[in-house]
């Protein structure tokens, strides 16, 4: 099983900055991309930033100039900078993973459990 481990979630003021952290650990052969989803109260979730082994990005219209993801592949981390925060970005963030335990196997999607983000003055 793969285990998704995330921090770096509180209470910030808007205009403020978060670095959202998850580390993925287990029985990992390969990782194709890591991403970022977010789900706000009585919304769907949805994707807010993705990265690929190769760096390749994609980033939600909405936090595409704020955010910044980033991946250490070495320690199978990946990262969301949160810059100029604001009131509707609150949401518990999701850490996502695309990864397969043994070349024979296809591609799965793991989820952590999520690390609140609160934007409010």
């Amino acid at each position: 099983q793969v285990q998704l481990v995330e921090s770096g979630g509180g209470l910030v003021q808007p205009g403020g900055s978060l670095r959202l952290s998850c580390v993925a650990s287990g029985t990992i052969f390969s990782i194709n991309a890591m991403g970022w989803y977010r789900q706000a109260p009585g919304k769907e979730r949805e994707s807010v930033a993705r990265i690929t082994t190769g760096g390749n990005t994609n980033y939600a219209d909405s936090v595409k100039g704020r955010f910044t993801i980033s991946r250490d592949n070495a320690k199978n981390t990946v990262y969301l900078q949160m810059n100029s925060l604001k009131p509707e970005d609150t949401a518990v963030y999701y850490c996502n993973v695309e990864a397969r335990r043994s070349y024979l196997l296809h591609y799965d999607v793991y989820w952590g459990q999520g690390t609140q983000v609160t934007v409010s003055s």
